[in-house]
């Protein structure tokens, strides 16, 4: 080729750049260059070959690499962050149900139980969902369907860390967190998982399935359950609402093709989505007052959870006016700020728990108000007397069945004394130790000054009238 090359290039030099001369000259540069494509397209092919017979016959990563490879996969299996994400509310509901010391042992080992129940829930999942997580673009690449793992793999390391988990929170905790633990599972992977290719009730079987970790954490550390626990209970599943409602419209064509039943999926203007989320955001407004109320946190908890829950209403509403999938993911990553910092805020001003009867507390408050049975006559006489002691006077006498009981909150300097007719009671352990030892002070006051007058021959007002005797 290049003798050719030559022998063209000398003639063009010789003769001029004839109409022949650069016809062959090209026909030469084509012929050329079309044996060095040809060559260069055989040595591809055959590197390519190679490639692939060293891949087929490659063998399998020992070592670290092997390691990192099964770590990775057991972190897909067990849904790594979800789980996290439930240990951390388990572990916020044993700080919460504490005395003034937190056991870090216990949480440590509550932490742990919670952690391999929620593994093997996860991997259970999985394992009934191969087929629907192909289907998925959220989960396609998890260990199972791409056949990183088989399912029989799945299934025991589901079985063994469920087994672990439940025998770890038995033997370290107490009995009703391992059945709380062992329940939870049952409900994830038998009830709601089948369930949500059947009916769209399935988010509200996943929010009580959420809900029920805070209730672990609390029952671990105290060794039951009573009124408190509901307060983390009920804040997480209402915040699942709106959260699950914003994903589920933001993933609405993955979830149909996976072959899911969401109620996004059934409401073409999404209005009754955003509803159901704007909803539950309403209903988190209150559970801040209800925790100072109830004596497990400090009153300055009602105003930072108000606010914080404040701030994801309003991207609620902003998805129920407009809903869009930019709206439903204001509201998303509104919900993920939100829990965090209502638990943090939880746990800065959660009251040491002292195991009063928070349950009695609460409906004698309900009562207070009007919204339980009446007050016995025993009841309203030491209600009486602890109006004189604080200083209702006739008032508070004259006041019959109208409830008045103090209730302290923090000092708000732009805001004056509120003119309402209705005192709410003892907010905690605290304040009511606080006003039984004001009125224990009244008391002994009131003695010593009646035993001053008789020791000096003056009887005391109204004991001649009650013997009958002149003055």
């Amino acid at each position: 080729m290049r003798r050719q090359l030559g022998l063209l290039c000398k003639q063009l030099v010789v003769d001029g750049p004839s109409t022949s001369g650069r016809g062959e000259l090209a026909a030469a540069w084509g012929g050329a260059l079309g044996r060095s494509q040809q060559r260069w397209l055989s040595t591809s092919v055959a590197e390519a070959a190679v490639a692939a017979a060293s891949a087929t016959h490659r063998a399998p990563p020992t070592g670290l690499r092997r390691l990192k490879l099964a770590y990775q996969n057991y972190k897909q299996l067990s849904k790594m962050r979800l789980s996290l994400l439930v240990v951390a509310t388990s572990a916020a509901g044993y700080a919460a149900g504490s005395s003034e010391r937190i056991d870090w042992a216990g949480l440590c080992w509550t932490s742990l139980g919670t952690m391999l129940a929620s593994s093997s829930a996860n991997a259970l999942n999985q394992v009934y969902e191969k087929v629907n997580d192909s289907l998925m673009k959220r989960t396609m690449n998890r260990p199972l369907p791409t056949g990183r793992m088989s399912r029989a793999h799945a299934l025991a390391f589901a079985a063994i860390a469920g087994v672990g988990g439940v025998w770890l929170l038995a033997e370290k905790t107490n009995l009703t967190t391992a059945a709380l633990g062992a329940a939870n599972i049952v409900l994830y992977a038998g009830v709601y998982t089948p369930l949500k290719q059947i009916s769209i009730v399935n988010t509200w079987v996943g929010a009580v399935v959420g809900a029920v970790p805070p209730l672990m954490g609390w029952a671990a550390a105290t060794g039951g359950l009573d009124v408190g626990a509901a307060i983390l209970g009920a804040g997480l599943y209402f915040w699942q609402m709106p959260h699950f409602m914003a994903l589920a419209w933001m993933c609405k064509a993955d979830y149909a093709a996976g072959g899911y039943r969401m109620l996004s999926l059934v409401d073409a203007t999404g209005r009754r989505t955003a509803a159901c989320a704007l909803r539950n955001c309403l209903y988190l407004l209150p559970l801040g007052a209800l925790a100072t109320w109830l004596g497990v946190t400090t009153p300055y908890f009602a105003y930072e959870s108000a606010f914080i829950t404040g701030g994801m209403v309003l991207t609620a509403a902003k998805f129920y006016g407009s809903p869009t999938v930019p709206n439903a993911r204001l509201l998303f990553r509104a919900s993920l700020l939100h829990l965090p910092i209502f638990m943090a805020a939880f746990l800065l001003h959660r009251q040491p728990n002292t195991g009063e009867d928070r349950a009695a507390l609460l409906a004698h408050n309900a009562r207070l108000l009007g919204l339980g049975g009446p007050l016995t006559e025993e009841e309203r006489e030491q209600q009486q007397l602890g109006w004189a002691a604080g200083g209702g006077g006739a008032d508070a006498a004259s006041a019959g069945a109208t409830a008045h009981v103090s209730f302290s909150l923090p000092p708000m300097p732009f805001l004056g004394p509120l003119p309402l007719g209705l005192r709410l009671s003892c907010p905690s352990k605290a304040a009511c130790e606080e006003g039984e030892a004001e009125q224990e002070g009244a008391d002994s006051e009131s003695d010593q000054a009646q035993a001053g007058k008789q020791q000096e021959g003056q009887p005391a007002h109204g004991t001649a009238a009650a013997t009958g005797a002149k003055p």
